[in-house]
């Protein structure tokens, strides 16, 4: 809406409400009447009642509690206080009584909901997740303890998000003075709360930063930091279920080097093929005959990306087998010498990537996993992987094998197969999927959470051969919270082996239910040298996530400072994790200190195994390569070779040793980065959402 049309809007609003004056100045007067001050007890309940909600769930949610959100919590407020109180002031005394209850016991379900989902996932409820089947799944019965855990831990959050539903049962509509009042306030008390409401969302799509949230770079946890839950509610809504297409627009004018190419580990020989990463693409024809807006975007952003070379990396494991797994809450804190010995001998003798980071994301597990079999960034409000189901994926690992001549692979999850409705995603990635329910439980016990060992025992004999190369995909579930003895049973099972520990349950319990993750691998290997095939196959284990169940109620982060031995830093320290990427036999692996995370997997195997691909099409990068580091958060701060970026506080941290010859440079650099996350962003939600591949692909 643009200046012209707001000035037309508010000379219409005026006009209107001069029809109103002289019926108001009689309502005004009557304000001098106690009885009719008292009527007005509704309104102001209810907008008291739903900002304390909002404070209340951000409690319980939000880390960055004291933010920008505090002060639009009760701007948005007025909105619904407004509508209520007027259709209130139009009907009967018991039905005004009935429709204020009803409206707080219905925030209260909305508000319990995210606290609630919050403490289970570390992560807000989104509408898609209702569309998807997301709470059936939560409520499945293989997880009801867990479920059931969640539930207990929420109590304090229920019990205080009901206070003002109690009290105006018990005390309030008592209390409270309900008459009609003259349709025409009623309408103008409505209009002002309207009028109130369209003010603060042109005001915001003005503000930098806010205006991405609200309507170009949607995100949920963003938008509940700084509008509350109400507003992200309406504007996932908005988006993710009526499919309102954001406005998107993406900065091609950002410096390709401004994250700069690094310099090789070591001395790279001539002979070393170091031509760009790329396919033959013609986006300025695409362009000629394309009329949507966002393809043109798209087109014109990725023919202007710097590609990333091949480079001494690149084939070094053609035609080699690879075993892809994404390990549930798996991080360095579950490996040690003594209890998980083949962990820590694939951790210490494969490639060793000494910053590496697996942020978190909306949809927990399943955008974890998608970040590493896609190289994209997962979009916010919706289950990206699902979402993906019906879209042209081809550089997934599946299909790109199956593109060289392997025989189609096999992908394996031992819990509920259609979970995260995997069942659509991964065949379409290239896969004969198998989980439980469809030939996984044969040799996988029902439990929760069930064992990885079982599973690779059970599903090795499907493609481990010695005359032909091959390629598997695991997604884990044995390291899943409750880390406890009482509600994991790889926990329980393993509890003997880690009694002898000095540490919290908790931690003992993290590390037993992993040391089933450790002799799954020690009977992968055993099985891939019984086939003389050990030191042909590359094994990559990858978190989906860091363990958040090792968080509590009471102490948050008081597991973490166990660990650590000092007080988390939950903007960047928490993420720091673990690649495993291990070949028996392979000499003198490299340790890379480039910083990396998750989405940079996917291009880094693709180079290895020297597949044909476009680096300028996904949003990772080939951690081998010379490409400039970059690990960027849900948040949106971010980690270069030159410092960090914490987008909650708005500061920059240069590393020791690293210099700007201006604060106006460094604010410059930093500003560029900003920008090239945000597109990184924006572009893997236009890919998902426009079938890009397919489009460019011509599938």
């Amino acid at each position: 809406m643009g200046p012209n049309l707001i000035d037309i809007f508010y000379l219409c609003v005026i006009i209107r409400m001069h029809n109103y004056v002289i019926s108001c100045r009689k309502l005004v007067s009557n304000l001098e009447n106690r009885r009719t001050i008292k009527k007005l007890n509704t309104a102001i309940y209810l907008f008291l009642s739903f900002c304390y909600m909002e404070l209340i769930a951000r409690i319980f949610t939000c880390s960055d509690f004291f933010g920008i959100g505090l002060l639009f919590i009760p701007l948005f407020a007025i909105l619904p206080t407004t509508v209520v109180s007027a259709v209130c002031s139009l009907v009967s005394k018991k039905i005004a009584k009935i429709i204020t209850a009803s409206v707080i016991g219905a925030f209260v379900v909305i508000y319990a909901t995210q606290a609630i989902y919050y403490g289970f996932f570390g992560a807000y409820f989104i509408f898609y997740s209702l569309k998807a089947g997301g709470v059936a799944q939560v409520t499945g019965s293989a997880m009801i303890n867990s479920t059931f855990q969640a539930l207990l831990r929420g109590v304090p959050a229920l019990l205080l998000l009901l206070v003002p539903f109690v009290f105006y049962l018990f005390f309030g509509n008592k209390k409270m003075v309900y008459k009609r009042l003259n349709w025409k306030f009623s309408a103008l008390t409505a209009a002002a709360g309207v009028c109130t409401h369209i003010v603060l969302v042109i005001v915001i799509s003005l503000l930098p930063g806010l205006s991405e949230i609200q309507s170009g770079d949607f995100d949920i946890n963003g938008a509940i930091r700084s509008f509350g839950i109400i507003r992200a509610e309406v504007l996932d809504f908005k988006y993710n279920v009526l499919g309102i297409k954001q406005q998107v627009k993406l900065d091609i004018e950002v410096p390709s080097d401004v994250l700069g190419p690094q310099q090789p580990s070591g001395e790279v020989s001539n002979t070393v093929d170091t031509s760009p990463n790329v396919m033959n693409f013609d986006f300025a024809a695409l362009n000629a005959n394309e009329k949507d807006k966002n393809l043109i975007q798209l087109n014109n952003y990725f023919a202007a990306q710097t590609p990333t070379n091949k480079n001494e990396y690149t084939g070094m494991y053609e035609g080699y087998n690879l075993i892809y797994i994404t390990a549930e809450g798996f991080s360095p804190y579950c490996i040690s010498e003594e209890l998980t010995p083949t962990l820590y001998k694939m951790s210490t003798e494969g490639f060793k990537f000494t910053n590496f980071y697996t942020p978190i994301w909306g949809v927990s597990t399943s955008d974890g996993e998608y970040t590493v079999c896609t190289g994209l960034l997962p979009k916010s409000g919706v289950w990206s992987f699902y979402r993906s189901g019906s879209n042209y994926m081809p550089f997934t690992l599946g299909n790109m094998f199956q593109s060289i001549g392997y025989d189609k692979p096999y992908a394996y999850h031992n819990h509920t197969h259609d979970y995260y409705r995997r069942d659509v995603s991964h065949p379409n990635m290239g896969y004969n999927y198998l989980g439980m329910g469809t030939g996984v439980e044969e040799y996988v016990t029902k439990r929760w959470p069930e064992s990885d060992l079982e599973l690779i025992t059970g599903s090795v004999k499907d493609y481990i051969t010695a005359d032909k190369p091959f390629h598997a995909y695991y997604m884990t579930v044995s390291g899943h919270l409750q880390y406890s003895f009482s509600g994991n049973s790889m926990s329980s099972k393993n509890k003997d082996l880690v009694k002898h520990l000095d540490c919290s349950e908790a931690i003992k319990a993290y590390i037993a239910c992993n040391i089933e993750l450790d002799r799954a691998m020690e009977k992968l290997l055993a099985e891939l040298n019984a086939a003389g095939v050990a030191d042909k196959t590359v094994i990559m284990i990858a978190p989906d996530h860091y363990p958040y169940g090792l968080e509590q109620e009471t102490d948050k982060y008081g597991i973490w400072r166990e660990l650590l031995g000092h007080d988390v830093d939950t903007t960047f320290e928490l993420y720091d994790s673990q690649l495993i990427l291990y070949c028996q036999g392979t000499e003198n692996a490299p340790t890379i200190d480039k910083y990396c995370s998750s989405i940079d997997i996917l291009p880094t195997v693709l180079n290895l195994f020297g597949f044909e691909y476009d680096s300028r099409l996904l949003t990772g990068r080939d951690i081998l390569s010379t490409s400039g580091s970059l690990v960027q958060f849900l948040d949106r701060s971010f980690i270069t070779d030159k410092g960090k970026y914490d987008a909650k506080a708005k500061t920059f941290t240069p590393f020791e040793g690293v210099t700007f010859a201006s604060k106006e440079e460094e604010k410059e650099y930093v500003d560029s980065v900003k920008k090239i996350v945000s597109n990184n962003f924006k572009i893997s939600s236009m890919i998902l959402e426009n079938d890009y591949y397919g489009y460019l692909f011509g599938k």
